[in-house]
């Protein structure tokens, strides 16, 4: 099913750049998907992480295709160490869209990699992506919730979410601005954080059950409406 705009006035800002590696394999009949990323992308708190609920959409999206998603995060890190992972975890997987989910930990963890270091590697890592020329990027940036929005953490959080956008840029590739999303839902369409974040979190740092369903269907009808295709 579609997200009803009446009950979901903020709407995730379109990809700018198509899918056409990803649309070309799905218009062959079969299309493979590589999340990788931290604990967003892995679950957290017996949470169905998002990368087990867009393979769900996407296969209603696409209902003819033999879409795969494959999940590849691992809790706490950040772009350094699964930068270090994409040989294995990425590149030896053959996929055709690759989203990587980055900079949150960088934020939050106090002993976590430097921005200089998360940025440079995020860098990296999407130009490793490019040089196959046979993969589509995503990058989605840092959810919005309490743990990234103190005083000490803010204004970097702020910083990430620029640094990921403008590499994204300069690539040429998209950005699912998860932030500005979930900052919608809450100053706009007036979402409490109590249900925002995962009740269970005492960090008030993991989404709940309720944002990752709703940020997954808004991250299905991007990558649908980027993806040229007949239907």
């Amino acid at each position: 099913m579609a997200l009803d705009p009446s009950e979901f006035p903020v709407q995730a800002k379109p990809f700018e750049q198509r899918l056409t590696n990803f649309a070309s394999r799905v218009m062959g009949g079969q299309a493979r998907v590589v999340a990788i990323g931290s604990s967003t992308t892995a679950g957290e708190g017996g949470i169905a992480p998002y990368p087990q609920r867009l393979l769900a959409d996407l296969r209603i999206k696409f209902p003819n295709v033999g879409i795969e998603v494959i999940n590849r995060g691992v809790g706490g890190e950040d772009a350094p160490l699964e930068l270090k992972r994409f040989e294995h975890d990425v590149f030896d997987l053959n996929p055709d869209l690759v989203i990587w989910q980055v900079g949150t930990n960088s934020v939050w963890q106090a002993d976590g990699p430097s921005f200089a270091e998360t940025t440079k590697a995020i860098r990296e890592g999407v130009d490793q992506l490019l040089r196959a020329e046979r993969i589509d990027v995503i990058l989605m940036d840092l959810q919005y919730v309490p743990a990234v929005l103190t005083p000490a953490k803010r204004n970097k959080a702020d910083a990430m979410v620029g640094a990921i956008s403008q590499i994204a840029y300069e690539k040429q590739v998209n950005v699912f601005r998860r932030f500005a999303l979930m900052q919608g839902w809450h100053e706009v369409a007036r979402i409490s954080f109590d249900r925002l974040v995962d009740p269970g979190d005492d960090t008030r740092l993991h989404a709940s059950d309720w944002t990752t369903d709703k940020m997954t269907w808004q991250l299905t009808d991007a990558i649908f409406a980027a993806t040229p295709h007949d239907t």
